[in-house]
């Protein structure tokens, strides 16, 4: 008999998710910070990383670029970010399909959290 069951149970639920987003979220101010980490990021990893958008997209209030990233590079990635990126936010959320839950309890941030437009999920 295993001497800790919950270490199944929590094996299990780290991998009940298969794909998350992180999105880094910058500003005019904050534009050739956020290049440069999107740099880093190729660099260093094989993941799909998306538009640099200088604009708002989807519910996201600041402007932003998207990683993708299955389960298996969350215990790599997210720490890299941690480290690299460059006091800039990142909200890291799952990818389930309910783009409210996604959205609202399915998530991390790094550094400054900020309000997102929830009312195109409704």
């Amino acid at each position: 008999m295993d001497a800790f069951p919950e270490k199944n149970w929590i094996l299990a639920s780290m991998t009940s998710f298969s794909e998350y987003h992180a999105h880094i979220y910058f500003s005019s101010d904050t534009n050739d910070k956020a290049k440069e980490l999107m740099n880093k990021i190729t660099d260093n990893f094989s993941l799909d990383v998306g538009t640099f958008h200088e604009k708002l997209v989807g519910p996201h209030p600041c402007w932003s670029f998207q990683v993708k990233f299955e389960t298996k590079m969350f215990g790599i990635f997210v720490p890299w970010l941690m480290e690299n990126r460059n006091r800039l936010s990142v909200f890291i959320h799952t990818c389930t399909g309910d783009n409210l839950l996604d959205h609202t309890e399915n998530v991390c941030w790094l550094g400054e959290v900020h309000k997102l437009n929830l009312k195109i999920f409704h």
